[in-house]
């Protein structure tokens, strides 16, 4: 007999391709769309310099892609909010902000030393990339700015104005 694969398996096996892929509420997020460029970015970056002479150089967008694909995968999935051990902006923070150093000083490499055009082309891709971490980092200061203006309270409602300066006790 041939395998033939009976309906309820192939819709479990569906369901549970579908449980990997990001949600929709998250995708239109302004969140989920910097990481899902972070992750293209990094990926098209890692491929260019595979194929140029600054071969050399491949590391660093391997590390920024898997890095910012499993906070895609985990901001999606909700993993963050499992684990409250860690302090998931901050971590997301830091890796934003050296990835936007070593992408800028990487990519001024790749354009100015190599000639060949995949190191041009992973120069330039590094470039964009550079501006997308800056930007995630530069958000993610402000949500964390917020954050501690308001005391560190993880409640969405705004502060009362405990500042006012009545002395009416």
């Amino acid at each position: 007999m041939g395998d033939i694969e009976s309906p309820d398996s192939t819709r479990t096996r569906k369901a549970a391709f579908l449980a990997l892929l990001p949600s929709k509420d998250f995708v239109t997020s302004r969140k989920g769309q910097l990481l899902i460029a972070e992750v293209a970015l990094s990926f098209i970056t890692f491929v260019c310099f595979v194929a140029s002479k600054a071969a050399a150089f491949v590391t660093a967008p391997l590390i920024e892609f898997l890095m910012a694909l499993f906070l895609l995968f985990a901001y999606s999935t909700k993993i963050n909010e499992r684990f409250k051990g860690f302090h998931w902006p901050l971590m997301d923070f830091l890796r934003c902000v050296s990835a936007s150093i070593i992408y800028f000083i990487i990519s001024i490499i790749a354009v100015s030393k190599y000639t060949d055009g995949a190191s041009k082309a992973a120069g330039v891709f590094g470039f964009i990339a550079t501006i997308f971490f800056a930007l995630d980092f530069y958000l993610i200061f402000n949500d964390l700015a917020n954050f501690l203006k308001q005391g560190g309270e993880s409640t969405e409602d705004p502060p009362a104005d405990n500042d006012s300066d009545s002395d009416s006790d």
